[in-house]
Parts: structure tokens; sequence; C-alpha cells
């Protein structure tokens, strides 16, 4: 096992790990290297227990010995710093003591993630990474076979968005359509009752939607944009507009994660043979 203490924080070994809270530098750095972070011991067992390959390993001192056992064979260095040379580094106190750098692996096709999928999510140009890491694990969590992005949707493999999923984004398939446009319409041809869930007018109870389908039918959940929620084009392209019932509290919707969350139980619920 490659172990190596690094004092300075501008060393060009670490140049991976450079300024984690900078999004515009990490999008341009991990999209050229081809590569995504991991952070805490948990996450990067489950990044390497899902087969992506490491780069290599950043460990505080403290924590240089937590994982011996992923590092031991992977062919990739661990690095040992200080924590104050690992704040230096990153951009903010790394309370777990763990980064690890990995390859990124090119997304599957948009046919192969639907081949045996009966529910999905299907999300339109959300881009709170954080959001996006909530949503695939509660989609992962309540069963859902898969979640598509639209082009402008958020990075799952951000770090904040593989942090807050704790690492579902490794083992629940997703693709990204090419386009936003056309897309819905390639779901709908594979067979996929499309939901979009929105608060407004004529929109249905999902529970009521979901019971009105027949067995074995595919169904897909469409979640739109943060603020404005679905765009037009998606809402007027679904099969079906629905909601969540809220109680008479002055309060007619919940946030996307939120919504997300009981809509993806629904939607698995309904979806079970």
């Amino acid at each position: 096992m490659d172990v190596i203490k690094v004092s300075d924080p501008g060393d060009p070994r670490l140049a991976d790990y450079t300024r984690l809270r900078d999004v515009n530098l990490r999008r341009h750095l991990e999209a050229e290297h081809g590569l995504f972070m991991a952070e805490g011991d948990k996450v990067i067992r489950r990044a390497a227990a899902a087969g992506f390959r490491p780069r290599s390993f950043l460990l505080t001192e403290r924590r240089a010995e937590a994982l011996d056992d992923v590092v031991a064979g992977s062919g990739a260095p661990l690095y040992v710093v200080t924590e104050e040379t690992a704040e230096r580094l990153v951009g903010f106190e790394l309370h777990r003591g763990a980064l690890a750098a990995f390859h990124r692996r090119a997304l599957p096709p948009l046919d192969e993630v639907l081949r045996d999928a009966r529910s999905i999510v299907v999300l339109e140009d959300l881009v709170d990474h954080t959001n996006v890491g909530a949503i695939f694990r509660s989609a992962a969590g309540l069963g859902v076979d898969a979640v598509v992005l639209a082009p402008r949707c958020a990075d799952p493999l951000y770090r904040r968005s593989v942090k807050v999923s704790m690492g579902a984004v490794f083992t629940l398939p997703h693709t990204r359509m090419d386009d936003w446009h056309g897309g819905l319409d390639t779901l709908r041809g594979a067979g996929f009752h499309l939901m979009a869930l929105t608060p407004g007018e004529g929109s249905l109870p999902i529970r009521d939607a979901m019971a009105a389908l027949a067995p074995g039918d595919r169904v897909g959940l469409l979640l739109g944009t943060e603020g404005d929620g679905l765009s037009a084009r998606w809402l007027e392209r679904a099969t079906a507009r629905v909601h969540i019932p809220m109680a008479d509290r002055d309060v007619d919707s919940l946030n996307v994660t939120a919504a997300a969350a009981i809509a993806c139980y629904e939607l698995a619920r309904g979806a079970r043979p």
C-alpha cells in the first residue's frame, strides 16, 4: 500500500482535491479529468463496492488507517495530511477525515436503463445538487428502478449529491437524455405512463392515478425545477397530472425533495406486481 504524507496543500499530487466548494472550478476539473469525489468512509466504501476505480485517497492523520482494506490492492495512492492542510486544500473543515477521487464511467444508453425498469423518476432541470442527491436516496430506498435526467439537470456524481444520496447514485441505474424537447415521447414510446407531479389545476391525487393503472403498467414520475416546477412542454406531454393531497393549512405543496419521497413511495407501491 502506497502511503504518502504530504504537508503542502499546493502539492500537484493533491490537485484532484482542490477547492471542493467552488462549483464552477469543480465542474471544469472533474469533467476534464473524468473524476468524481466521495466523502466519508461509508460513501467511499460504497463507491468501491459498486466497482468504481479509485484515482487516489486523501485521509487526515487521525483517520489514516480507516480505509486500509479498501486502499490495499487498489493500486491507488493514499495521501495522508494534517487536518490544517486538508482544510486549506479543500476549503472547509474535513469532519469525516476521508476523501477519495474515483474515475467516472460512461453513462449507459437510455434504452439500457429502461429495459428492465417498471418505475422510473424523471428529473427536469433540477439544479441543486443536494436536492438531486436526496431524490436519488429516496428513489433507491423506496424501490424505484431507475432515474432519468434531463440535459440541464445537476450532476448526480457531484460531491454534494454523492454525499446526500449516501452512495445511492452508485447503485441506482440512471442516465441523461439527450433531447429535452422530445425526450418524453421516447419514454412514452417505451410504454411508460408519465405522471407529472404538480399542484396545478386539474391534477389528480397520485394514489388515485396509480390505482387507475393496470397491473404491470410501466410508470414514470416527472419532477420539475425547484422554483417553477415542470415546464409547460413536459406538462403537455405527460400522461396525467398528479399531486399529493395537502391538509387545509395554507400549504399547497411540499418542497421537491419531500414531495419526491412521498411520490416515490406511491410510485413503487403502485408498480409492484
